[in-house]
């Protein structure tokens, strides 16, 4: 026991020396100093521990019943004081949560409390709990580790039973037998889990995921709570794993059949996707297996987001058979000028190999030629305004496409004037 109490101490201490570090650490240690109920706690704890940088500093502290809702509030507003501004400070009262937002990351409190789900899927009812229960509502055992932070408490780290353990061997275990039905958003962060830590479930919570999936666990959330739980997967440093994960377990045709992942043509398109575009954009519109509209609003898909997606869909098959025949640059211009990155990419990906060279050419070369000249230059240099104007820069363009002139405007100037009537 005495070791495992200094190992416990010596891990608690590289928390909070890797804390001070972060963006808004130092700030939260030192309004924390004077407390005895202010946690480290969640993922924070849990990436610290693996040596890696968490996405967000999760606090937890406690909240009497009378100002149960406005604990995280007060604690948050006073926080932020100390912050670079610009910050934004928002408040959850159901939750008794409060956020932190500002360029230098993100800060979230919340007050300790218990859940209770008054039916499947549904969202939780909150109430003021100890520290315990805390830590027991919390999804899987390696998100169940607090490290106090200040007073007498500071440096103390509490584990649930196992998390430790769990965090060590690489395991994903949940708390308790009904954490799937409760709460079967619970099902996408194991997928998301599982892909960015490369951590497995234990057979216990293989066999529930499998069951909550197998009853219809994620018909019971919103369309909206399900849309929001596969953007952040698509989201994650590695989506493609965090998608194969969704699909291995059911998890993605379960939020719609019309949604499947064909990880190869998925992984091409993303070889072929410049950096202006946007990855989870390509492999949204790479997994709808129809038309789906309806789908994507259902989701909650922001509406630009969701006409990329549907246009790149229901464009890339048509597009790949076109790519794939021997197409010059301005013949691949007239094809592809105006689509969006992750149209061109999804089509050289479904294509064959002759549409994939076309796309990357287009992609990588030809999309960024431009003019060094302007409709004006054509008037200042004698040509009359009217279509031939167009014409010209038209002409011009190709040429250039073709390699015909170089970038000196006056080779431009020349082959532009040269159009004939």
């Amino acid at each position: 026991m005495a070791v495992e109490a200094e190992s416990r101490a010596d891990r608690a201490a590289g928390v909070l020396e890797a804390l001070a570090r972060l963006p808004g650490g130092a700030e939260v240690l030192a309004l924390a100093a004077g407390r005895e109920d202010v946690e480290l706690v969640g993922g924070a704890v849990r990436d610290l521990l693996l040596g890696t940088r968490p996405r967000e500093i999760d606090i937890v502290l406690d909240g009497e019943p009378a100002s149960f809702p406005h604990e995280a509030a007060l604690f948050a507003r006073e926080l932020a004081q100390s912050l670079p501004a610009p910050f934004e400070v928002s408040f959850h009262e159901r939750f008794a949560t409060a956020a932190i937002r500002w360029a230098g990351g993100r800060i979230d409190v919340a007050s300790r409390r218990a859940e209770t789900y008054p039916q499947p899927g549904a969202l939780p009812q909150v109430r003021p709990a100890g520290e315990d229960e805390d830590l027991e509502r919390r999804d899987f055992t390696i998100n169940a580790i607090a490290v106090g932070l200040g007073g007498g408490r500071l440096g103390v780290l509490r584990a649930a039973p196992g998390a430790l353990r769990d965090l060590d061997a690489g395991v994903l275990r949940v708390l308790h037998e009904r954490s799937f039905t409760d709460d079967p958003t619970r099902l996408m962060r194991l997928c998301r889990y599982a892909a960015r830590l490369g951590f497995a479930a234990d057979p216990g919570t293989t066999r529930l995921a499998e069951r909550a999936i197998a009853a219809g666990a994620i018909g019971t959330i919103s369309r909206a709570r399900a849309g929001a739980e596969l953007r952040l997967a698509l989201a994650e440093p590695d989506p493609l794993a965090a998608l194969r994960q969704l699909q291995r377990l059911g998890a993605l045709s379960a939020i719609d059949r019309r949604l499947r992942l064909d990880e190869p043509t998925a992984r091409a398109a993303l070889e072929l996707l410049p950096s202006d575009g946007r990855p989870e954009l390509l492999l949204s519109a790479a997994m709808l297996t129809q038309s789906a509209a309806d789908l994507l609003d259902a989701l909650e898909y922001p509406a630009a987001d969701r006409q990329v997606a549907l246009e790149a869909a229901a464009r890339a098959g048509a597009l790949a058979e076109q790519l794939a025949r021997a197409l010059a640059p301005s013949q691949l211009r007239g094809l592809l000028a105006g689509l969006a990155p992750e149209t061109v990419a999804l089509a050289g990906a479904r294509g064959r190999p002759a549409a994939a060279v076309a796309a990357r050419r287009w992609l990588t070369e030809l999309r960024h030629v431009r003019l060094r000249i302007t409709g004006e230059d054509l008037i200042s240099a004698g040509l009359a305004a009217g279509p031939r104007i167009g014409r010209g820069l038209e002409r011009a363009l190709g040429m250039r496409l073709h390699g015909k002139i170089d970038d000196e405007r006056s080779a431009q100037l020349r082959a532009a004037m040269e159009q004939p009537e």
